[in-house]
């Protein structure tokens, strides 16, 4: 969301229309608020700041005092093993939260990293409180969004316990394909913004696995790879790999 506090006589309408444009506009502006509650969400969400790629927003163990809400680009997240290795938890897209996993200790449990240049709003967690207490309609939509994000991440992971490595890439893909769509991008074309080796870090598979379930795909004409860029060719197929599974 934009910061329209630095133009003092931009109107309401002109915020909404403003907000209307914007990726977040369903986290920021639930349905049926009315103008003064615009203004209020407006002040909430004020601040916009630039990650660049490679750089970390927050880190495991640094103090938790915002949500942030990916406006433009893509994350991991990631925890450091004992070993010294990257575990990474999650990826995450414009439209989507990052920040939930320090609302219980009120420090972060995670690292998150910008793994293309992109641009977060941040939502400072005791103001969303404050004005959660005041709109209740925005209350509910937090929780909702926030609810969501969590099962989105856990249910993944959850189905990947139990599924063989051509299964658990094919979910993983089927799933960004999802996501994709939702925000009026392509289902069967997109570039990945992760290496292989995050993807089986995530995927709890070694790299050399992955690679080899991406050729698989490609010579079975469920997908073309061409480096990052990924085609899918047959979504179907890829879907008929998990239907068994029911």
């Amino acid at each position: 969301m934009s910061r329209f506090t630095s133009s003092v006589d931009m109107s309401l309408s002109a915020i909404k229309t403003a907000c209307s444009n914007c990726n977040l506009r369903e986290l920021c502006l639930p349905f049926g608020l009315s103008d003064q509650e615009v203004a209020r969400v407006d002040e909430l969400i004020n601040v916009r700041k630039r990650v660049k790629r490679g750089e970390n927003l927050y880190r495991a163990g640094s103090t938790f005092e915002s949500i942030y809400a990916i406006r433009t680009g893509f994350f991991k997240t990631y925890v450091l093993l004992e070993d010294g290795r990257d575990q990474v938890t999650g990826f995450q897209m414009a439209g989507e939260l990052l920040g939930l996993d320090g609302i219980s200790t009120e420090r972060h449990s995670c690292n998150a990293v910008a793994l293309e240049d992109s641009e977060v709003c941040f939502i400072p967690f005791v103001r969303l409180e404050e004005v959660s207490r005041e709109i209740q309609t925005l209350q509910h939509h937090f929780h909702k969004v926030m609810s969501r994000e969590i099962v989105r991440d856990h249910g993944v992971m959850l189905l990947l316990g139990t599924m063989r490595a051509e299964e658990r890439l094919a979910t993983f893909l089927l799933n960004l394909s999802q996501r994709f769509t939702a925000r009026g991008f392509s289902p069967a074309e997109f570039n990945l913004r992760m290496t292989r080796e995050e993807i089986g870090s995530y995927l709890g598979l070694k790299l050399e696995t992955v690679s080899r379930s991406f050729s698989r795909f490609q010579e079975e004409g469920l997908i073309s790879v061409q480096q990052k860029h990924i085609r899918i060719l047959n979504i179907s197929g890829l879907k008929n790999l998990l239907d068994h599974r029911k």
